[in-house]
């Protein structure tokens, strides 16, 4: 593959998975007691507001939630610290996992639906984080400009600044754009599906980013099998 048409996979892909992440933010605020288990802003600012006694803001969850999507950024950097640039196995590999554990945990919720405050709710709430850790982690290895695929306000920062209209050249603006309203389109996707049931969102985000992660792995630029390997 052509690395002009491998730059373009990739783009695609991460917008993708950042509308995934869209439906899982939905999912974890509406289903899992106003918890974000990719938007970590959203917990610092809540957990804040939480701590004062702000009446309805949990604590917990928020905190769980950081925590694991530190633990996950962290597995995620060093599975991914030795391999080589662009789109290898431990790519394939790291949003494979990912997405095949937010998949698991929507068919375990079919079973044991996530009620507010329980154990069960928590462990969710800290997996799935974790989960969302290792995309990041992954994706920030990939370097595809604009793009983290858990956040748009650095994207949004990018779009106003580099603008015609604040005097800059307006570069990379569909990009930019377009990872705004796919989290925007992900949020209104995730919050009608809780309203059949957390599994379904959970399910459909988690195979959403499963068939991507396969996609980028048939069509990955590769070198010979020996220096892949070598480099793996």
């Amino acid at each position: 593959m052509r690395s002009q048409d491998s730059a373009r996979l990739h783009l695609a892909l991460m917008l993708g998975l950042t509308f995934t992440t869209g439906i899982i933010d939905a999912v974890g605020y509406l289903g899992l007691d106003k918890v974000f288990t990719a938007n970590m802003t959203g917990n610092v600012v809540i957990l804040g507001m939480a701590i004062t006694g702000a009446e309805g803001l949990p604590v917990l969850g928020p905190t769980l939630a950081l925590g694991g999507f530190l633990l996950g950024a962290a597995i995620g950097g060093r599975s991914l610290s030795k391999s080589r640039t662009g789109w290898g196995r431990a790519t394939t590999a790291a949003l494979v996992v990912s997405a095949s554990i937010t998949l698991a945990l929507g068919m375990i919720s079919i079973f044991i639906p996530p009620v507010h405050g329980t154990v069960f709710t928590y462990i969710l709430t800290t997996v799935l984080a974790v989960t969302m850790g290792l995309q990041a982690a992954t994706a920030r290895r990939l370097a595809v400009a604009d793009i983290t695929t858990v956040v748009v306000t650095s994207t949004l920062t990018g779009f106003a600044a580099d603008s015609r209209i604040a005097g800059g050249t307006g570069a990379r603006w569909q990009r930019r754009a377009l990872a705004v309203i796919l989290v925007l389109v992900g949020a209104l996707v995730g919050a009608l599906l809780v309203r059949v049931g957390v599994p379904l969102g959970l399910c459909v985000a988690g195979g959403i980013a499963l068939i991507l992660a396969l996609i980028g792995h048939s069509m990955r630029e590769t070198k010979n099998p020996s220096t892949e390997a070598a480099a793996e």
